[in-house]
């Protein structure tokens, strides 16, 4: 069997294709259902975001699997292939994993490092796993993916720095006062970098934002949106001197803050400290303002130098990732080959405790004299002498599963222990222990830092 994705994302497709492919919530249980249907496909999943579009599958043979999973994606858009294949890329195997570790990780996301993907194709997976439309194969690889996800974020630090000049504008403001709990907040503005800015705020603790507009309805709009206060561009001036930092983003064509104005400010002030931060172009702030005594102005050049200085560190970050992302890949390749044993020694350890529960039932029968904790230690003493004499088979038999001769050994040990009845209903439980352990509570908790994986074969319009 093989594991391929295939998918479209904001590098292969502009929006308006991407818009053509994106999966109603409502649909996505049908679609999953049309997409285990499909010629040679074993277990799929479908993660459908802003950004991409994706299917992964595991199928019983790679010839003409693109051909198939092009045909659904042709009926199920009702969108003839020509006008998508060349949109698509194909992954198999080591690609298609890798891929789809990276996706998780926030290594594909148009923003290094983002944690929403996480989210996203942890909820893709549990809708697949909902619809019946995984197995052995997925359920193991999502939850090593889920795992590393997080994992990527707690042992590394490629999320913890701004990389959008709204967030920068706040992550500048926190160097210089620390916390907005107690600061007051004056953002000179409506559109929507600005209110990128005033949610960052409020998520970082801000205290009061104020909203000011040339137009008093939109300042009133975002201003609801977060509770705080809006007024009109003349009624903010004559609030300078209230509040402690200033980020503006008008779009005027001449300034809209000199520094007469803020001179004056600075006296009612007695000094008290001013933060500005001009993210216009062209700029709101009049730059002799930063001349000020306690005034600090900082423009959308400061801020850039700061993105661009944190994409470098994600890219920093990101390469740990990756190292990562290839143990995990070979830590999926080894259970790939202990996977037949799996079932065997299930079936083993439930042989073991069956014929352990008869045997007490038979003791305790005999000897109906024996109290409740003299059958306790028994019971203990017994199932322990149970599991010491499987141990050694079971750990050999893990060993000689990854090795040339790992079938024979397999099929000899289940001859030994004769559990050619017992395997295949002890492989169906292994499926649904795989199929609900992601649902459990885990243990652990860009630019492009390296090039895509060249496809495995190229769009065809096939």
């Amino acid at each position: 069997m093989h594991i391929v994705v295939v998918g479209l994302n904001y590098r292969t497709a502009p929006v308006e294709v991407r818009e053509r492919f994106t999966f109603a919530e409502k649909d996505l249980s049908e679609a999953l259902q049309q997409l285990k249907l499909t010629k040679s496909v074993l277990e799929g999943v479908i993660v459908a975001t802003c950004n991409r579009t994706e299917l992964y599958v595991v199928v019983d043979r790679l010839h003409m699997c693109g051909y198939f999973i092009r045909t659904f994606m042709e009926q199920w858009f009702n969108v003839p292939r020509e006008e998508f294949t060349q949109h698509l890329y194909i992954y198999e195997d080591d690609q298609a994993m890798r891929h789809l570790f990276r996706v998780i990780c926030g290594l594909d996301s148009m923003v290094i490092g983002e944690t929403q993907i996480l989210g996203q194709v942890k909820q893709a997976f549990f809708k697949a796993q909902e619809e019946k439309a995984t197995g052995t194969w997925f359920n193991m690889l999502f939850k090593q993916a889920v795992t590393l996800g997080k994992r990527a974020h707690s042992e590394t630090s490629i999320g913890e720095s701004a990389v959008s000049v709204s967030y920068a504008a706040v992550e500048l403001g926190k160097r210089i006062f620390g916390m907005f709990t107690d600061k007051k907040v004056l953002i000179l503005g409506a559109g929507k970098m600005s209110e990128l800015t005033v949610k960052h705020l409020y998520t970082n603790g801000a205290s009061e934002v104020i909203v000011a507009n040339r137009t008093l309805a939109r300042a009133e709009e975002l201003a609801a949106k977060f509770r705080g206060t809006p007024c009109t561009m003349e009624q903010a001036l004559e609030r300078l001197n209230e509040v402690d930092i200033v980020i503006s983003s008008t779009g005027a064509e001449r300034y809209v803050l000199d520094a007469t104005v803020v001179r004056e400010s600075m006296k009612r002030r007695q000094s008290r400290p001013l933060f500005l931060i001009d993210i216009a172009v062209p700029r709101d702030i009049d730059p002799a303002i930063g001349e000020l005594s306690n005034v600090f102005l900082y423009d959308i050049d400061d801020l850039e130098g700061i993105v661009e200085s944190n994409l470098e560190m994600r890219k920093v970050e990101a390469a740990k990732i990756e190292k990562m992302i290839e143990l995990e890949m070979e830590d999926y390749y080894q259970w790939l080959k202990t996977l037949g044993v799996r079932p065997v020694i299930r079936a083993l350890q439930e042989k073991g405790a069956s014929i352990h529960e008869e045997t007490m039932d038979s003791l305790f029968n005999k000897l109906p004299e024996l109290d409740e904790h003299q059958r306790k230690v028994i019971r203990r003493l017994t199932k322990s002498i149970v599991n010491q004499m499987t141990t050694d088979p079971i750990n050999r038999i893990k060993e000689m599963a990854g090795t040339k001769h790992g079938d024979e050994a397999l099929r000899m040990f289940t001859q030994i222990f004769a559990l050619e009845d017992a395997v295949e209903g002890a492989a169906e439980k292994v499926n649904q222990s795989d199929a609900t352990a992601l649902r459990k509570p885990d243990a652990v908790h860009l630019n492009d830092s390296r090039q895509d994986p060249v496809p495995a074969y190229a769009p065809a319009g096939v």
